[in-house]
C-alpha cells in the first residue's frame, strides 16, 4: 500500500450520516450501509451501536449503548456523538452520501486487493492468485449492482410493455425460444429468472436435447452460453456440424464424407452466438463467476448445463452437495434475471417401474432439485426399453425415433407431454407431431 497517499475517505459525510440517523431513527433503513464501509474507527463503532439500537435508535439509546459495551470515551464521549447531529442532512441527500460513502470504501478495498494481489504473486501458485482475484473482484462489484425494492405500479408496467409487444407482433415470446412450438405455446419460453431441470436416465438425449435447445435459441438471436462438464468443446463441435450437415458424428470423426460439403455447412453453425465452456468439475462460483463475464462481455440470453451433477460444492454429503448446487443454479437465475437450464441424472427406481415412466421423486440424490426448479421435465425415449410400439394421445405411435418430453413440475404453467423426432445419429430433434396437454 502506497503510504504516501491518502486512502479514499470522506470523513465529514460519514459525521453527517450519522447525524442525521440520531436524529432520524427511521434514516437507518435508507442508507443501505454498513459497519466496515465507515473509514473512521469511532465512526464504525457509533453506526454499529445505532444499528444494534434499531428501530429506536436516538441521541439517548446509542449513548447508552456504547456506555453499556465500554465503547463511549473510544468514539470521544457523549459530547462527540452531540456534535454529530449539529451536521443533519435531509433524506434528498441521504442516499447520495451514503453512495458515496459506499464508493469509497469500495476503493479502499481494491487498492487492499491490489496488495494482497501483489504479494501473492510473489508467492503463490497461478490458479491460487486467479482464483482469489476473481472471487474477490466479482464480490466487489456486486456492490455496484445492488438491486432496489420495486413498487408494483413499475412491475406492472414492465410487464405489459413485453404483453403489447407480443400483441403487436414485435415480438413472439415473453421468454427465451425453445424453438419447440407445442412447448412455447405453454411456457412463452423459458422465463428469465427461471431454473429448469431437465431429467432422464443414461443415453435418454439430455445432451442432444440441450444442444438443439442452445441450437434453437442462438438461430433467433439469443446468445447462449453452453456448460459441459461431461464432453470436451471438440465433441459438441461434431454434433453440432453432424445435425447441420447431414452426416453422422462417426462419419465426421472419421472423415468419410465430402469436406467441401462439411465446410458449406459449417458456415451456418460457425456464425451463431453460442459460447462453449468445457471445464470439467467446475465450482459453483466459478461458474457464476464465468456466467457474470459472459454476460457483460457477449450479453448471454440463456445458461444451459451439462449436467448439473458434476458440479463441484463442498458439504458434508452428496445429498447437501447437490441440494447446495440446485440452490445455487436457482440463485444465479434469479440474480442475473436469465433462465438456467440444466441436466439432471435420474435414479435407478425408474427402471425397475412398470412402463419406465419418470417421476419427480426419481431426482437422484435431492429433493431439493425439485423443490428449487421452476419447471422439471423429463426425456423419456421408449425404445430403449424395447418397446416396438406405445400409445400416445389415444393413438398407438412407432417408437423408432420417438423421444418424450415430459413435464412433471411447471410453477407458472399447465404440465405438457409431447413427442419429439430423434435422430441420434446426427444429433437432430425436431418438433413434429401433436402434443398433449394437461
Amino acid at each position: 500500500m502506497n503510504i504516501d497517499k491518502q486512502l479514499p475517505q470522506a470523513i465529514d459525510i460519514e459525521k453527517m450520516v450519522l447525524g442525521t440517523c440520531l436524529i432520524y431513527p427511521d434514516a437507518i433503513y435508507e442508507v443501505n450501509l454498513k459497519e466496515e464501509m465507515f473509514y473512521d474507527n469511532s465512526h464504525k463503532t457509533i453506526f454499529k451501536a445505532i444499528q444494534n439500537c434499531r428501530p429506536n435508535c436516538d441521541l439517548f439509546t446509542v449513548t447508552q449503548n456504547l456506555l453499556d459495551n465500554k465503547n463511549l470515551e473510544e468514539v470521544g464521549g457523549a459530547i462527540a456523538l452531540t456534535e454529530l447531529t449539529t451536521g443533519v442532512i435531509s433524506e434528498q441527500y441521504l442516499s447520495h452520501y451514503s453512495l458515496i460513502i459506499r464508493e469509497k470504501w469500495m476503493l479502499r478495498e481494491y487498492n487492499r486487493l491490489g496488495y494482497k494481489l501483489a504479494n501473492m504473486a510473489y508467492q503463490e501458485d497461478l490458479k491460487d492468485v486467479v482464483e482469489f482475484a476473481e472471487n474477490e473482484l466479482f464480490q466487489l462489484s456486486d456492490f455496484t449492482h445492488t438491486k432496489e425494492p420495486q413498487i408494483i405500479s413499475k412491475c406492472i408496467d414492465t410487464l405489459l410493455a413485453d404483453v403489447e409487444k407480443i400483441y403487436n407482433k414485435e415480438k413472439s415470446l415473453v421468454g427465451v425460444p425453445s424453438g419447440f412450438t407445442n412447448i412455447d405455446r405453454i411456457t412463452g419460453g423459458w422465463q428469465p429468472g427461471n431454473l429448469i431441470i431437465i431429467a432422464g436416465r443414461p443415453s435418454m438425449g439430455k445432451t442432444a436435447l440441450g444442444l438443439t435447445l442452445a441450437l434453437n435459441a442462438s438461430k433467433m438471436n439469443y446468445p447462449v452460453c453452453l456448460f459441459s462438464l461431461e464432453m470436451s468443446e471438440n465433441e459438441l463441435a461434431t454434433r453440432f456440424l453432424s445435425g447441420a450437415s447431414g452426416y453422422t458424428n462417426v462419419e465426421i470423426r472419421n472423415a468419410k464424407l465430402d469436406f467441401e460439403k462439411l465446410s458449406k455447412s459449417s458456415i451456418d453453425i460457425a456464425l451463431l452466438p453460442i459460447y462453449i465452456d468445457d471445464t470439467a468439475a467446475i465450482e459453483l462460483f466459478e461458474l457464476r463467476s464465468k456466467i457474470k463475464k459472459m454476460i457483460i462481455r457477449y450479453g448471454i440470453k440463456l445458461v444451459i448445463v451439462d449436467y448439473l451433477g458434476l458440479i463441484k460444492q463442498n458439504a458434508e454429503s452428496r445429498e447437501q452437495e447437490v441440494s447446495k448446487i440446485s440452490r445455487g443454479l436457482k440463485a444465479i437465475a434469479k440474480e442475473f434475471n436469465i433462465p438456467v437450464i440444466a441436466m439432471a441424472q435420474l435414479n435407478r427406481e425408474v427402471e425397475k417401474r412398470s412402463g419406465n415412466l419418470p417421476k419427480l421423486g426419481d431426482l437422484r440424490d435431492s429433493g431439493n432439485i425439485e423443490q428449487d426448479a421452476d419447471i422439471v421435465c423429463f426425456v423419456y425415449r421408449p425404445i430403449y426399453y424395447n418397446l416396438k410400439t406405445m400409445v400416445f394421445d389415444n393413438k398407438e405411435m412407432s417408437t423408432k425415433g420417438l423421444m418424450i418430453l415430459d413435464c412433471g413440475k411447471n410453477r407458472n404453467g399447465g404440465l405438457f407431454s409431447i413427442p419429439l423426432n430423434h435422430n441420434e445419429s446426427m444429433t437432430q430433434i425436431t418438433d413434429e407431431g401433436n402434443g398433449k396437454f394437461n
